[in-house]
């Protein structure tokens, strides 16, 4: 029996609870949604993916993302909801020893980015959302952390996990990462009409990372951002990200719909696609025209 999951706090909470809730001795399966929908992941018949697309060899499912609704039977749990992680949570909620009430309720709020202006401006006074910071890359070369952190959370609670040596080291780097990305995000961000567009194209090696609610508050006119990036993994992919402010809550359109169009998915208000870069000119025009028209795109 093994874990599939994707590189995030959510998911990260999601494999605490199914070690807990099952004899689950496998490492996890770290995977990328778009890795999913390709068919690039060897996917098991004892599987348990959570916080991914949906796959027929599996034993197991349980997902929150809008654009992964399927209408075929499947054992475990899909529903719309703030975090995987309290989807498991809820399916489980008997078996558990330990008590990770507050665990789930924050990744909850990490998740559906149900935050605080103060939260949002000084993340490293608040534990949960720092740690869920420090899940900045999806670099494979990174599972070693993403494990360990698994460990922390399932043995301790957030006092004990942020004084971890390796976790407050990361935290360090996050705290000077967030204010230098600040600065960058100001340099390469444009408004357009509603539509804050930050294009991190131009970095030669890997684009910035830091605290992606910090754009709501630095554009507060923007109802919604659009973030591009190459891969850092593979620079003839390009990555946009698209979220709707967490501040001024007027876009009306279904973020992972959209996105669905163009080689992704996700949530009513938040994600992502990757794509060639060869289709670059193509998708982000298209993509911002549907966001400055900013009707509601749900059937």
């Amino acid at each position: 029996m093994r874990i599939v999951t994707r590189a995030d706090f959510d998911s990260v909470t999601c494999a605490v609870l199914l070690y807990e809730a099952l004899d689950i001795r496998e490492p996890v399966k770290w995977a990328e949604p778009s890795e999913m929908q390709k068919g690039l992941i060897n996917v098991l018949e004892n599987d348990i993916i959570a916080n991914l697309p949906y796959h027929e060899n599996c034993m197991m499912w349980f997902d929150h993302h809008y654009t992964n609704r399927i209408d075929t039977p499947f054992k475990g749990s899909f529903k719309i909801a703030p975090s995987a992680a309290g989807i498991i949570f809820e399916y489980y909620k008997d078996r558990f020893k330990r008590d990770y009430t507050e665990l789930v309720r924050e990744t909850d709020r990490i998740d559906s980015a149900d935050l605080t202006l103060d939260e949002v401006l000084h993340p490293e006074n608040y534990p949960y959302i720092l740690l869920s910071m420090t899940i900045s890359s999806h670099k494979k070369s990174d599972e070693t952390y993403w494990n360990r952190l698994v460990s922390l959370l399932r043995t301790y609670k957030i006092d004990t996990v942020i004084e971890d040596p390796e976790v407050r080291e990361r935290c360090n780097i996050v705290i000077k990462q967030n204010k230098a990305y600040k600065v960058l995000l100001q340099e390469h961000t444009r408004v357009m009409g509603h539509v804050s567009v930050t294009d991190f194209r131009s970095f030669n090696e890997e684009a910035p990372v830091g605290n992606r609610f910090l754009v709501y508050s630095l554009f507060p006119e923007a109802v919604v951002s659009l973030r591009i990036r190459y891969d850092s993994e593979d620079r003839e992919k390009v990555i946009v990200g698209v979220g709707h402010s967490i501040f001024n809550r007027n876009c009306n359109v279904n973020v992972g719909v959209m996105l669905s169009e163009f080689e992704g998915g996700g949530h009513r208000g938040a994600g992502a696609c990757r794509f060639h870069a060869s289709k670059a000119d193509d998708y982000i025009p298209r993509i911002i025209d549907i966001l400055l028209k900013n009707e509601s795109n749900e059937t």
